[in-house]
Parts: structure tokens; sequence; C-alpha cells
């Protein structure tokens, strides 16, 4: 993928730089709001990696704008740690947000996950998308764990479809009272019950979650990666 970092730290530029380029991306670098918006109106993007605390700018206000430009996918990396500055960034477009300091295989992973979905056919219409042990058909409306039937009424499919969507990544509260009730103004305890009964439905011990993992004060994320099908 071509890759653009966005960061006014050397050391990060210095530390990622190397690493995307071994295993086979092209890397451009800014240093501050200005020279990332002049790269993406003259190179072709994927991924653009984007710290918020720039010099000339707030990364929030680049997010909208880079993703009309550059169609490119998008992780945050930043030490804002706050819930309400990850909401903002997600809820804006950001694909995913991951906090400095960060694990360098962290990353990595969150960027596979990127590459997969970029790697789709485009335009392709994608009917399911299938891990080793889960199965979601999007066309018949079916979800099959370990090759067993799970009834999902239709709120909780529709909760369940946009985390398979962005199977790896974080979804907002409010990105899934859209998907779900199509307003981001729903109480949340609504939220939390039927994401209570998925995890009835799909966890070993839904006490102890390991498939829909809660992130505190922003959302959820399916922790798993499903490969899309056509």
């Amino acid at each position: 993928m071509n890759i653009l970092i966005v960061d006014d730290e050397p050391s990060i530029i210095d530390t990622l730089r190397p690493v995307l380029a071994s295993l086979g991306h092209e890397v451009i670098e800014a240093g501050n709001g200005a020279q990332a918006l002049q790269a993406v109106e003259t190179a072709a993007l994927d991924l653009v990696l984007l710290d918020l605390g720039l010099p000339d700018t707030d990364g929030c206000d680049l997010i909208a704008p880079i993703k009309d430009l550059a169609k490119a996918s998008l992780i945050v990396i930043s030490a804002r740690h706050l819930e309400k500055d990850k909401v903002r960034a997600l809820d804006i477009g950001a694909d995913d947000y991951v906090d400095k300091p960060f694990g360098l295989e962290e990353l990595l992973a969150r960027i596979r996950v990127v590459e997969r979905r970029r790697a789709e056919i485009s335009g392709a219409q994608v009917n399911r998308y299938v891990s080793q042990d889960l199965v979601v058909d999007l066309a018949k409306r079916t979800v099959t764990l370990m090759d067993e039937p799970i009834h999902l009424s239709p709120k909780e499919f529709a909760l369940f479809e946009l985390l398979v969507r962005h199977s790896g990544q974080v979804v907002t509260q409010r990105q899934l009272m859209i998907a779900g009730w199509s307003s981001p103004a729903v109480d949340g305890q609504y939220l939390r019950s039927y994401v209570s009964m998925l995890r009835e439905k799909l966890e070993a011990d839904p006490s102890d979650p390991e498939l829909i993992l809660t992130e505190p004060g922003v959302g959820y994320r399916l922790a798993l990666t499903m490969e899309p099908q056509t």
C-alpha cells in the first residue's frame, strides 16, 4: 500500500518507515497538516497514519478532508487518550484509533486489517464474511458459529453486521445506534442490552467476552478478522 505518515515526531517516522518499507509498502511523510493535505492532493494513497497533535492544526480537522480527497483508510495514532477525543475522531471518519505509546505489533495488526479490506475486488458486492469458526451471510442474513446456526433478531443482526464489516476495528456507540435505531440519540442502555444479548448467543462465557470486546466509553470491537467473500 501507499502509506502516508502524518506526525511531527521524527522518532515515530524513523521507527515506522523501515518497518513498513520492509513489508513492501511505499511510505510518504508529512510533519504538519499543510504537508499532509499537499500529499493527499498529489499522491495516490491507500492508508494514512495520522497524529492529532500537529504544530499547525488539530489533526481531527484533517480527517474529513483526507477521507474526501484521498478515499484512503485512516488510522489515528495519538497521545490523546480521552474518550471524547477517540469518539470524535472515529465518528468523523477515522477507521481506527491507536494510543501512543503504541506496540509496533499491535499497529501492524491494525494495518493488516486495512490491507485485507482494500484487497477486496473494487466495487464488488460482499455477500459473506468468514473466519475460522464464524460465517456471516449478509444476503441470507444468517450467522453460523462452529457449524451451528445462531438465530439473531433483526436488530441484533443489524448491530452485529456493522461489527463484522469492521472486524478488528473499534465501532463507536453512535455508529451502532444509527445502525440499530437510525438515530444516535437512543438511550445507551438499549445498546448495552442488545450487546449483552449478542454475547449470550455468541460467547462461550458471556461474563468474560472474548469475541465482542468493550472499548470503554467509546464502543465495541469484534476481536476477529473476518475475510470478505463476494
